[in-house]
This record gives C-alpha cells, structure tokens and sequence, in this order.
C-alpha cells in the first residue's frame, strides 16, 4: 500500500482506520459520504399502526438494529402486542445473522432466508413462493434494495417500505470532489463500509457526471473495496465487477485484505 492514496467513505472509526493505513505505508483521504442518519420517531409509530391495520401477508426484515428499533417504537406507542402479533401471523423472510438472531429473540422463526447475507441470497430464498396479490412489508435500514423491490414488484406484490430511519444525503461538495478523484484517477481506491455510501455517491454521479466514465476508472485503475457483503453486492448492483472485500466483515479486515490485494498485483 506504499503511497497509495485510500479513500475512507465512513463517518466513524475513522482514526482507527487512518492509522492502519498509514502503518500500512498508505495515504488516508477522508470523503465521508455517510450521510445524516436520523430516528424517525412520532412517523414511525404511525407506519407501525398502518402496517398492523394491514395485516401483512409477508414481512421481510433486512437488518437485526431495524428489527429491534421496530419494536422499540411498537412499545413506546403502546401497541407492541399488536405489533408482535402482526409479525407472527406473517410470513416472515429475513437478510443476514444478526437478523435472524434479532427475530428469535421474540420467538419468531423465517420461513425463508438469505443463504449468504445477500439480497440476492434473500431473493433465492422467495423464489419458490407466490406473491401475486400478498401485502409485502419490507423493513430496509438505508440501502433501498432495488433489486428485491423489482424482484417482488415483478411477481404481482403489494409492496411496502417501513424504513425505521431517515438518511439525509452528504455534503454534494464532497460528493463532487470524490468523483472528480475516482475519475481523474487521482486515488488508488475507495473504500466502503455502508450499502448507502455507494448509493448517495453513484447517484450524484448519475446526476451529474458521467457514469460510464466513473464506472471505468473503476474497471480500469481505482479499486473498490467493501467491508462486507451486502456493501459489496450494492457496488456490483451499481455496475463495478472488481470488489476487494475481506472475510471477516470488519473495518480493519478490509484495510488488511486491501493492503493485501496491492502486494499481490
């Protein structure tokens, strides 16, 4: 990684991470494009009371902190009796281990589930299910899941977004200045550790730039790199095939398995 110039897109853990770089003989740039993450709160507990009137017949959870604040909000409204009901008369699906693990905490088993923590392993589990006409509840955290949205939209779903968060978009300077990098070349990779730093930045690319161009430099010379798998499958979505993504889900995982990559090219 000697000289190399790591773009850090996160908004915390951010001195553990320059420090590992550095040590690593790399260039740390911070362009946070995180985003502001605010609890939605009295709005929340008025889709909670929507989606129990509605009586869902799938729900499908994404994240274990989206179930859990769910519930949280369920209770502060007084109706998390009902809610708990709502979700065990429906079927329920879910995305990654901690999801899981959230879920069986309220006695709550998925009939389907992601194989490998992807939406795409989400999606393989629903295929053998019908949903032409079924009330599709989909908790997200901040990625928008479009290729579940279309995957359920396609097979006649009444769809359904309840996001427990609300995500203000990044500063557009820093958005500006990042592209501008990845594209003149003038970084040597981007490092990712959230579904919705991708989503914010290729979407001003969308709009302002030009995405073919910024899809190139990534083929070409700047390397994406994700700290896990549901990062690194939003990156794919938006069109870059080469991903360094370490085993271990981890943000000094990722510095290591980049640092890693360099030595071996």
């Amino acid at each position: 990684m000697e000289g190399k110039r790591i773009v850090l897109c996160a908004s915390r853990k951010l001195e553990e991470m320059k420090a590992l770089i550095e040590k690593q003989g790399g260039i740390p740039l911070v362009r946070s494009a995180q985003g502001t993450v605010f609890s939605k709160e009295d709005e929340l507990g008025e889709e909670i009371r929507t989606v129990i009137a509605m009586r869902p017949d799938w729900m499908i959870f994404t994240t274990g902190v989206g179930v859990e604040t769910l519930i949280e909000s369920a209770e502060r409204e007084g109706v998390k009796e009902e809610w708990l009901e709502t979700i065990g008369q429906a079927n329920v699906a879910v995305r990654g281990y901690k999801t899981v693990a959230a879920l069986k905490k309220i006695g709550i088993s998925p009939v389907a589930a992601s194989d490998d923590g992807t939406t795409k392993g989400l999606i393989r589990s629903l295929q053998p299910f019908s949903f032409t006409g079924k009330n599709v509840v989909v908790q997200l955290h901040g990625d928008t899941a479009p290729t579940l949205k279309q995957f359920l939209y396609e097979n006649g779903a009444v769809y359904t977004e309840l996001l427990p968060y609300r995500h203000v978009a990044p500063d557009s300077d820093v958005l500006e200045q990042l592209s501008e990098e990845i594209i003149d070349h003038k970084v040597d990779a981007v490092c990712f550790t959230a579904a919705m730093q991708v989503r914010f930045l290729f979407s001003f690319v969308k709009e302002q730039k030009d995405i073919d161009k910024f899809r190139r430099a990534f083929a070409e010379r700047v390397v994406a790199c994700a700290v896990g798998k549901v990062t690194a499958e939003a990156l794919h979505e938006e069109g870059v095939a080469r991903v360094v993504s370490p085993e271990l889900e981890r943000m000094g995982a990722m510095i290591v398995e980049l640092s890693r990559y360099f030595k071996g090219k």
